[in-house]
């Protein structure tokens, strides 16, 4: 298995990631095919797939922010079962946001993802393929050390239609494990950041915003 970094919505390799996408996330999570041209342009942003036999069969978006010395894990695709695809991406995600960070001379201070709660939402199939399933992505994403941020989470669409995205948690696995809690003021820097590129804010989100930035920090709790 082969992971190889896009950089063009011109590689062959996109198209099948993109088609991958939309058959896994619904269609709210996913950025339409044109808009990613920029996004993928961005030296910031890393793209990379697992390329089975010619086929793309898991992909990976992540981003590291020097300034923070944190990344974040936009998204984690894997397209079959039994080939070992998650382990594959984590690795090899982590080897590169470890490298990127000891290159500016620090040590990775930790990592932000968005985690489905099937708890409270569970209407998604996600393409019938079972390691994508919420239950089993939390479990797996709570055994590689992720916590669950002490905040109701909502994100703006990126439908861009100024609707709220429920039904998930932000999270955030540090590299140092007695780690437990994060300035809230990195917490409200990083969202407002990174989603940015999406004008049309939902005012539950900018009410949750309010709330971040009235604290002094964010716990930390079990996933």
């Amino acid at each position: 298995m082969d992971y190889r970094r896009i950089t063009s919505i011109d590689d062959p390799l996109f198209e099948k990631m993109h088609r991958l996408m939309g058959e896994i996330f619904p269609p709210e999570e996913v950025l339409e095919y044109e808009l990613w041209r920029e996004p993928l342009e961005d030296p910031g942003i890393r793209v990379f797939v697992a390329v089975h036999e010619d086929e793309v069969v898991g992909a990976t978006e992540y981003r590291y922010y020097p300034d923070w010395n944190i990344a974040m894990t936009d998204f984690t695709i894997i397209g079959r079962h039994g080939l070992g695809i998650g382990r594959f991406l984590a690795r090899k995600r982590e080897k590169d946001l470890h490298e990127l960070a000891q290159a500016g001379g620090k040590e990775l201070y930790g990592m932000f993802a968005e985690i489905y709660d099937p708890y409270e939402r569970d209407d998604h199939d996600f393409g019938g393929v079972m390691p994508m399933h919420p239950y089993v992505r939390r479990e797996v994403l709570s055994h590689l050390g992720y916590k669950r941020l002490d905040l109701a989470y909502v994100h703006p669409s990126w439908k861009n239609d100024g609707e709220a995205v429920e039904g998930l948690d932000f999270c955030f696995m540090p590299t140092d494990e007695t780690v437990q809690d994060v300035p809230a003021s990195l917490v409200a820097d990083f969202l407002t950041n990174y989603y940015t590129v999406l004008p049309n804010k939902p005012q539950k989100w900018l009410d949750m915003m309010e709330g971040i930035r009235s604290k002094d920090r964010i716990s930390l709790l079990p996933l």
